[in-house]
């Protein structure tokens, strides 16, 4: 009796420990979604406010994945993408 207490006890410690590896993958999924937004949006504004064309995009991400080597997604054509997702949602 005491090892299918233990296998239950078990298994409800594995399904929360998958439920919360779950969570924090979509909070993860949130959150660059939202940086991906800001950082499109920040160019828009940028370019309306200063007169900024296209060319200020490779300069970002340029300057931007010589920063964070270390992180994917912020090449031009992926910022080209954030601009475009930040003006559709207006």
């Amino acid at each position: 009796m005491l090892e299918k207490s233990y296998i239950k006890f078990l298994d409800d410690l594995k399904i929360q420990i998958k439920q919360s590896r779950i969570k924090a993958h979509l909070s993860v999924n949130r959150e660059l979604i939202l940086l991906y937004y800001k950082i499109g949006l920040a160019i828009l504004e940028k370019q309306k406010e200063e007169g900024w064309g296209t060319k200020i995009i490779e300069r970002v991400a340029k300057d931007l994945k010589q920063e964070f080597p270390e992180m994917t997604g912020l090449s031009y054509t992926n910022i080209q993408y954030m601009q475009r997702f930040a003006k559709s949602c207006f």
